[in-house]
């Protein structure tokens, strides 16, 4: 979920830190967000998600609608939704979260992202059956880059997959004047 909220007639996008306890990511800044469960629509997911780790009730949340899909080249689709939490009172569970970050809407309407690219290195196994294909080892395989953005605001670094969906999410909301 990307989720925006209100404080005295200005729109905040509110994010997470994650907590340092957790395996993967620890510390970094991120949208509420989890795997899907068995039965339940990506909707409810993101829904189900964000009042897990803000602890806030579903009525609280209005989705607006899906962001774009993200592919990451690390074998990992996301699909984000855009929605207003209304009456945001700082709550986070502490098992996943340690700091809640609230960013006005309009530093990302008027900083555009820093980007960087990464190269994609093609790395085959040493047992690889090259006899199978036309050119073996010499096969011109297709070679690509993998765009890293940056948005630095105050101390903070959003960066990576939560900087492509941001960007992305901003995009979409001035196109179809959403917020």
């Amino acid at each position: 979920m990307i989720p925006i909220i209100e404080i005295s007639g200005t729109k905040y996008l509110l994010f997470e830190k994650r907590s340092n306890k957790l395996r993967r990511q620890p510390g970094e800044i991120c949208f509420p967000g989890g795997k899907l469960e068995p039965g339940e629509s990506l909707q409810e997911c993101a829904v189900r998600e964000t009042v897990e780790e803000l602890q806030i009730l579903p009525t609280q949340i209005e989705v607006l609608g899906p962001g774009d899909i993200y592919l990451s080249p690390f074998n990992l689709m996301i699909h984000p939704y855009i929605g207003v939490i209304k009456d945001y009172q700082d709550t986070f569970g502490t098992d996943e979260v340690d700091e809640i970050i609230k960013v006005p809407l309009d530093f990302f309407r008027e900083h555009p992202p820093e980007k960087y690219e990464s190269k994609l290195v093609h790395q085959l196994p040493e047992d690889f059956p090259y006899e199978w294909i036309q050119g073996g080892r010499e096969y011109p395989w297709a070679k690509g880059s993998h765009d890293i953005l940056f948005y630095r605001y105050e101390n903070w670094t959003i960066w990576g997959m939560t900087a492509l969906m941001l960007k992305s999410a901003v995009d979409l909301m001035k196109a179809y004047e959403i917020i």
